[in-house]
């Protein structure tokens, strides 16, 4: 009996040791940062292209009025779920007020990019980008808003500005030591965005077993022949249906078994390869650039500290030396 009880102890144990590892290793923020780059480029870009008919959008009596996001997010009828939702911009009346708030948004996006005041513009980057997401739900809310969203609320729990970022450059500028050292929470932010990545990818898998157009292989020819999402006329695909019904029973595939094969050292290379080639064939195909982009940014954070280092590293010593006028590593 003691001897069931001593392993059955050490195995909880090794599962609390697995749990910690997992979640608060201290590793390198590399990835992390990269992230930031992208991320930060992609809230700027998109929030900016609001400003072509900012008023129209998020005035009180735009396209999507606020009578209507009242109702919407109103006192919930009986046996519904409340609604929690609050937004900045159902308070803003005026158009050079909506602007206002909306120019400073767009700073805290580009300040967030190039890594300036990282900490701060994180946080409230997060906070503007779940302002404008809920402003415009339902009517104008997509997966690449939640996606910006999801990057957002990450990129504040961790040193998001340790590298490829003008506050380095500003630390050894003073005098600062160019050393960044590993940290558990940027681990912390890289786990939750692999979590939310592969929770959404299973989802969207279970959501096309539902379609009957994805068991019978036609989804893909559905997409690529809709003109109002063509970007790139693909429809010579037509000629070989054996590849579309592949592609379509793939995507099923991949989406289902991402949570469970982008852990393993041996499948990971594969099934960011398979992510790549899928996301910037949505991009160049089928008019959704900015989505396809996004979920690539997400899956930047199965790419290990050390590649990322290869790449990022050379451009980031050319900005430095442009910056500082000095070798500086």
């Amino acid at each position: 009996m003691n001897s069931l009880r001593d392993a059955l102890g050490e195995y909880w144990c090794d599962v609390w040791d697995a749990w910690n590892r997992f979640w608060f290793t201290a590793v390198s923020p590399n990835t992390l940062s990269a992230i930031r780059v992208f991320a930060g480029a992609m809230l700027f870009y998109t929030h900016l292209v609001w400003s072509r008919d900012l008023y129209s959008f998020f005035g009180p009596n735009g396209w999507l009025p606020i009578d209507y996001f009242r109702v919407e997010h109103g006192p919930a009828a009986e046996g519904e779920w409340p609604s929690f939702a609050w937004t900045l911009f159902q308070h803003l009346e005026s158009p050079w007020l909506i602007w206002l708030v909306h120019i400073v948004a767009l700073t805290c996006f580009f300040l967030l990019m190039i890594g300036l005041f990282s900490r701060w513009v994180a946080v409230l980057s997060a906070f503007f980008a779940i302002m404008y997401a809920i402003r415009v739900t339902p009517g104008a809310y997509f997966g690449l808003d939640k996606v910006n969203c999801m990057l957002a609320l990450y990129l504040m729990l961790g040193p998001c500005g340790a590298r490829y970022s003008l506050d380095r450059l500003w630390r050894i500028r003073s005098g600062g030591s160019s050393d960044v050292l590993d940290s558990w929470s940027a681990n912390l932010a890289i786990r939750l965005i692999q979590l939310h990545m592969c929770s959404m990818y299973l989802f969207a898998g279970l959501g096309k077993l539902e379609g009957v157009t994805w068991w019978t292989g036609e989804s893909i020819w559905l997409s690529i022949a809709n003109t109002g999402y063509q970007s790139i006329d693909v429809t010579w695909l037509g000629h070989f249906p054996w590849l579309l019904h592949l592609l379509a029973h793939s995507t099923v595939f991949f989406e289902l078994f991402y949570p469970f094969l982008i852990w393993p050292r041996f499948t990971r290379p594969w099934l960011l390869a398979t992510a790549i080639g899928m996301h910037l064939f949505i991009a160049l195909c089928m008019g959704m650039i900015t989505f396809g982009l996004v979920m690539l940014i997400g899956n930047l954070a199965f790419v290990y500290p050390s590649t990322v280092c290869k790449v990022m590293d050379p451009l980031a010593r050319r900005v430095t030396l442009f910056v500082l006028g000095e070798q500086t590593e």
